[in-house]
């Protein structure tokens, strides 16, 4: 739980996801104690931009569920489409299977689950892969944990297109883009986990880039990912002028400075 409130922005994510764990415990308390308790699924459906934490935050549940005794395992395993679809038929179902029986215990993540049926109506492997799947989060909703990732818009038509598949799911989670100041703390904590500081000059041209990155963002926009590969640049960026140091100081290399920056970016 630690873990999930640490981390940077996600406010209502995190609210969502307390509150969820909280009537799961006492779910599980008063079975304990022979008082009626729902059968709601545990299954979950995160939708958002990439680079919101949707990955990060499923792996988190899936560690919490397994501490307050809700799956046997509390493994993470994670698929996309060519994990689950097959080239020919009758192929695809034994593949579904197989990543069930791996994922038993713990929690089965599919990113961009809507891919599965990105060749909509004429796609017969994706059908072959729901049907499966639908069966799979029914017969094994006592120790498995589906949850379905990916863009907003299309995980809702994925929904719309399969009601079937929509009424497993008890709890939906919308992941907002990170503003500015939240963009920053992620890159600053970064640094600081792997022993790299911004100057002061640095934060403040690192601030406008975020902003304006923001404030003209399209569907492109990385979120958490931009900081990512913002931080990788800078650490390269780094040792390409520190390695022409002589004998670089302590200082020298931990110190990330503007030309750091304005190597790539300006």
């Amino acid at each position: 739980m630690d873990e999930l409130n640490t981390l940077i922005g996600l406010e209502s994510v995190k609210e969502k996801v307390n509150d969820l764990i909280a009537y799961q415990r006492i779910q599980k308390l008063r079975r304990e104690n022979n008082l009626y308790s729902s059968k709601n699924t545990l299954h979950l459906a995160f939708t958002g931009n990439p680079g919101t934490g949707k990955t990060t935050v499923a792996r988190i549940v899936g560690h919490i569920y397994k501490k307050i005794g809700l799956l046997s395992k509390g493994h993470f395993v994670e698929v996309s489409r060519t994990d689950l679809i097959a080239g020919y038929q009758g192929q695809t179902a034994l593949k579904v299977k197989k990543v069930i029986e791996k994922a038993k215990g713990g929690v089965l993540f599919i990113d961009e689950a809507y891919s599965i049926t990105e060749n909509d109506h004429s796609d017969s492997y994706g059908k072959e892969c729901l049907t499966e799947l639908t069966k799979a989060l029914e017969d094994y909703r006592d120790d498995l944990v589906v949850i379905v990732a990916g863009y907003t818009e299309p995980m809702n038509k994925f929904f719309e297109s399969n009601p079937g598949l929509k009424s497993r799911f008890n709890t939906f989670i919308e992941f907002p883009d990170y503003e500015v100041d939240e963009l920053e703390k992620i890159l600053i904590l970064t640094c600081k986990n792997n022993d790299y500081i911004l100057d002061e000059k640095t934060c403040l041209i690192i601030h406008d880039y975020l902003k304006e990155k923001v404030n003209n963002k399209d569907d492109n926009f990385a979120n958490g990912r931009l900081v990512r590969n913002l931080y990788d640049d800078l650490v390269m960026n780094h040792a390409r002028r520190v390695v022409n140091i002589e004998h670089p100081t302590k200082e020298d290399l931990s110190i990330l400075i503007s030309d750091d920056f304005c190597e790539i970016y300006l």
